[in-house]
């Protein structure tokens, strides 16, 4: 409010006790004091603090705990006219109370029929209410909505509402780790069903379920990550259900790539062939461009996705063309991965194959211009490396052989014998 309004006292009773400022929407919590209902609720729910902000009591959040104060709020719209003060809005009144939010939750474990219903319910509540999430989050829906889909007698259509649901909810850090190591009744597994044979609105949901669970889970759940679950990450890449699905394939296998064993298993899967390929297509994007270079080389730290990448007869033309091209981070990561081919996979074919594609020119041309001074370093390691070959190539135009390093010619046939 304006300066008119500091200029006035407002009485302390229709201040907000968490933000001290007059109050829109007031609301009585069990304690006895009121708040503004916006703040009290990021207090509880996005904040997770179960207790009341001045008494200190702990709250029980089994229901509704929230009743307007409808005298106060009269109050404060009848002292702002005279006083000039433009009245509070009120804050957007929940369509679904929280009690009828737990009450559907409720519901959803008892028939099959009412299962669908329920969560075809939540799901609107969710599109139409912000405050929702926040909701359901605190009652622990996550988990209850998991139990559904780890049952094998619900219905399909009761499947995909839940799956809805679960995208869009964030789930909760400290049973994570227990639900992606049941053996038993395996979560992953519903999931991964979505992902072979759903809709493309479907396989969306699904990733992105899989994404906001791996999140948060422990680095030894990320390490044990699925074979099939690189299978259908590399389906999403290769044959791009949705924009979004990809980006979140894509995050998710960065996510899981740190680890050597889940690595090999990404290359294994055919990851690289569909990186290449994304990356090959000139309508994908500039963030999904990054992305998949950062895939790639991740995946060129180990000797089988390096190989996978020099065997794919676009591999090092196409990494080779998105520098400078795309940002200054894809040309960062492109020339990362050349630097582990030129390295540790450089036979006598792939040195030359560097040089026909236009993979030396361009790094020529890369130590000319603006660029980070660990990437230029990179660079003039990698010509450096094969100069002795490189360096007399017909194939490198005259006017970028100025730009060429110089190295020893014992050292550097010395270190190509080595690789």
């Amino acid at each position: 409010m304006s300066s008119e309004m500091e200029e006035r006292e407002i009485p302390t009773h229709f201040l907000c006790p968490i933000s001290l400022q007059l109050m829109g929407d007031p609301v009585t919590i069990p304690t006895g004091i009121t708040y503004d209902r916006e703040h009290i609720e990021r207090w509880i729910f996005a904040s997770q603090k179960a207790t009341c902000p001045v008494t200190k009591q702990p709250l029980v959040i089994n229901g509704d705990i929230f009743t307007p104060n409808h005298t106060l709020r009269r109050l404060i719209h009848s002292w702002c006219t005279p006083h000039r003060i433009p009245t509070p809005c009120d804050h957007q009144i929940s369509i679904v109370g929280s009690h009828q939010i737990c009450k559907l939750l409720d519901d959803v474990s008892k028939s099959p029929e009412l299962q669908y219903t329920c969560l075809q319910r939540i799901n609107s509540v969710l599109a139409s209410d912000a405050r929702a999430k926040k909701i359901l989050e605190a009652s622990g829906a996550f988990m209850k909505v998991t139990s559904i889909m780890m049952d094998n007698n619900t219905m399909r259509r009761a499947n995909e509402e839940a799956l809805c649901v679960l995208a869009q909810i964030d789930p909760p850090k400290n049973k994570v780790n227990a639900l992606l190591r049941n053996e038993d009744d395996p979560f992953i597994d519903p999931i991964l069903g979505f992902l072979r044979a759903g809709s493309s609105e479907t396989r969306e949901y699904a990733i992105r379920v899989l994404k906001s669970v791996y999140d948060v889970a422990d680095p030894i759940e990320l390490a044990n990550a699925k074979c099939e679950l690189f299978v259908e990450i590399n389906k999403l890449i290769r044959y791009q259900a949705t924009n979004v699905a990809t980006k979140q394939a894509l995050k998710l296998l960065i996510e899981l790539n740190p680890w050597g064993k889940n690595r090999v298993k990404a290359v294994g899967a055919g990851t690289v062939s569909a990186l290449v390929e994304l990356l090959f297509d000139g309508s994908t994007d500039r963030r999904a461009c990054e992305l998949g270079l950062m895939g790639l080389d991740q995946l060129c730290g180990c000797a089988e996705g390096r190989a996978a990448l020099v065997g794919h007869g676009a591999g090092l033309a196409v990494v080779s063309k998105k520098i400078l091209r795309v940002s200054h981070v894809a040309t960062d990561r492109a020339v990362r991965i050349l630097s582990s081919v030129s390295r540790y996979s450089a036979t006598g074919r792939v040195v030359g194959e560097m040089v026909e594609v236009g993979v030396v020119p361009k790094l020529c041309m890369l130590v000319q211009v603006d660029c980070r001074a660990k990437t230029k370093e990179r660079v003039k390691e990698i010509l450096r490396l094969h100069s002795w070959i490189w360096k007399n190539s017909p194939c490198i135009p005259p006017h970028l052989l100025s730009a060429y390093p110089s190295w020893g010619k014992e050292k550097t046939r010395k270190q190509f014998s080595i690789n």
